[in-house]
């Protein structure tokens, strides 16, 4: 059986997170970018703790962007016809 306090503790501590992201895509896709830049770089000298960081910031990037656009997106409830306004 799952204790109640740690998960709502860590629910609480995810919807603080979510609250503190930019709802702008810019700073998501930037991190992306430099994430692949940051893995290729890796790659390229050889070095695997920047191939790592790369790839840790695409996931983050990945991760972050749809929790973002899910929590702050804005949008319309789809209309029900005969439905009150």
């Amino acid at each position: 059986m799952i204790p109640i306090a740690p998960l709502a503790f860590a629910i609480a501590a995810v919807l603080r997170t979510a609250a503190a992201l930019p709802d702008d895509d810019t700073p998501y896709l930037v991190l992306m970018v430099a994430g692949f830049i940051v893995g290729v770089l890796g790659h390229v000298f050889r070095v695997r703790l920047m191939v790592a960081v790369g790839i840790a910031m695409i996931f983050l990037a990945t991760l972050l962007l749809p929790i973002a656009l899910n929590l702050f997106g804005d949008r319309e409830e789809p209309s029900v016809p005969g439905a009150p306004a």
